[in-house]
Formats: structure tokens, C-alpha cells, sequence
């Protein structure tokens, strides 16, 4: 159950025929995210990339404010699941103390325990203006994903998030079952890196809801793109927050809901394209 993908027999069924093989699914695994020895939450996700996860999660979650926050951080594999230990400053433990949330998360769950409305719908952080952006260079950002998903490319189950930029097009990019995981991993990606997220966009395969957005002007990157629609809560916050929200991304075009200013008509220029 540690490893991402699993070869799982099963009987298929095609035109009224039966026959036996084997398919590659996404392993589901239980995430506990524990600091200085309590357990915050327990998420449902892919057991891959998980010093990512535990970073970003942190830093999106509010619980740090800096990749530095954490003194350490140690992956523990147990029979039942993963547990991701961390320990920080006594500062910052005495703040998790007042609000931690033992939760259950659901796969991805990405406000699973929250006790208040008004935490579930907190104010975004309000990114900076950052740069423009072609309709050619977003086109051509979004057709990079698939083929670099792969775990997608095995199993066909599996959301992606991902950080373009003019100069070096998919800077990182991070799959998990959970949508929100897999935008929590890239973050933890960029933090890690300290990649400045200010010039360029984040990249989603799915849907976008109020704390994707959330994530993303945490990230602090001025455009999110994805390939479905937004909810209503999420284009307010994206327009509060200063965001570009641009969705339903497909072959024939995209459409912007939020800070249109940003979308200019110029041509983009040649990039290359490095994963982290």
C-alpha cells in the first residue's frame, strides 16, 4: 500500500465476452500529518511525493509561514499508513495547539474538520500583479501536462497540478488521487525549491472550488488554470484575491473569468520544458 500504482486481476467484459487480466490503479493510503507528536488530520492520498505534501499542506493549511518553520521532517511507513512528522518552533506548536482538528479526510478532502464558516471561507491571500500571459502561451501550457502525468498515463485516475513559466515552461508537477493533494504537493514543490511562483501559473486537471483558489494565492502565483468549470464561491474569491482564473481549458480555447487584464494578445516565444 506504499507504492503509488498497484496491478489489481480483474474479470473484464467487452461486447458480451468475458476474460481475466490485470490493470494498474492508484494506490489510496492513509496520510497522517502530525506536529511536534499530535495528530492534525488524516488525509486519504497517493503515497508519492510525500515531503511535498507534508510541506505544502503546512504552508496552506496557515500552519507555517516558511519552509524554514520546520526543524524536521521524517516519512514513517506503518503497516496501515503513512505518518509525515514534523516538528517546529515551540511558537508555532503553541498556535497548532488551540486549533488542531483530528479529521478523516475523504480522498483529497480539502476543508474536511473545518469548525467555523467563517474558516471554511477565509479571506485569500491577494497576490501581486505579476505578468501577462498569451491565449497561445496558455494553450500550449495545458498540453503539456498530459504526457508528463504518469501516473495518470498508467491508471487514468489521477489528478495533476503543475507551475508553468515563460522561461522554463513545467517547472514541477505533482499527481495524487486528491485534487487538493495534488495542489498541496506542488506546493510543497515550489517551496522547497523557493521557486517564486509571482511569474507564472498554476495548472490544475480539475475542477475548481474556493479552496483550490485558496492554494493558489497561498502559492502566490497570479493565473490558475484549469480544464472544468469554477464554482461561484471560487471566482469571488479569485476576484478578491487578485487572481486570474481561468477554466475550462480545452483544445478550441479556454475562458477567463477573473482579471482578464492579464491575457494579452501577444505571440509567445519558444520555451523548454524541465520537471522537478
Amino acid at each position: 500500500m506504499h507504492v503509488p500504482v498497484q496491478a489489481i486481476d480483474r474479470e473484464i467484459w467487452r461486447d458480451g465476452v468475458a476474460s481475466d487480466g490485470a490493470r494498474l490503479i492508484p494506490e489510496e493510503t492513509p496520510l497522517a500529518l502530525t506536529y511536534n507528536g499530535g495528530t492534525y488530520a488524516v488525509m486519504m492520498g497517493t503515497p508519492q511525493n510525500l515531503e511535498d505534501f507534508a510541506v505544502g499542506f503546512s504552508l496552506d493549511e496557515g500552519i507555517i509561514k516558511s519552509v524554514d518553520d520546520i526543524k524536521s521532517l521524517d516519512v514513517v511507513r506503518l503497516d496501515d499508513g503513512i505518518e509525515l512528522r514534523m516538528w517546529l518552533e515551540s511558537e508555532d506548536a503553541a498556535r497548532i495547539s488551540e486549533r488542531r482538528r483530528h479529521i478523516a479526510g475523504p480522498t483529497g478532502c480539502g476543508i474536511c474538520g473545518i469548525d467555523s464558516i467563517a474558516e471554511a471561507i477565509r479571506p485569500a491571500a491577494i497576490v501581486p500583479p505579476g505578468q501577462t500571459f498569451s491565449p497561445e502561451q496558455i494553450m500550449a501550457a495545458m498540453q503539456t501536462i498530459a504526457p508528463l502525468q504518469a501516473i495518470n498515463i498508467q491508471t487514468r485516475a489521477v489528478h495533476a497540478a503543475a507551475f508553468w513559466s515563460p522561461a522554463n515552461g513545467i517547472v514541477a508537477l505533482r499527481e495524487d488521487v486528491g485534487r487538493h493533494n495534488a495542489l498541496d504537493k506542488l506546493a510543497g514543490s515550489l517551496a522547497r525549491s523557493r521557486t517564486d511562483a509571482s511569474g507564472g501559473m498554476v495548472l490544475l486537471t480539475s475542477r475548481v472550488s474556493v479552496e483550490m483558489v485558496q492554494k493558489t494565492a497561498a502559492i502566490g502565483a497570479p493565473v490558475m488554470v484549469a480544464v472544468s468549470a469554477p464554482t461561484a464561491l471560487a471566482v469571488r474569491a479569485a476576484e478578491a484575491a487578485g487572481i486570474t482564473l481561468i477554466a475550462i481549458a480545452r483544445s478550441d480555447g479556454f475562458e477567463v473569468f477573473t482579471h482578464q487584464g492579464r491575457i494579452t494578445a501577444h505571440r509567445a516565444p519558444e520555451i523548454i520544458h524541465v520537471v522537478a
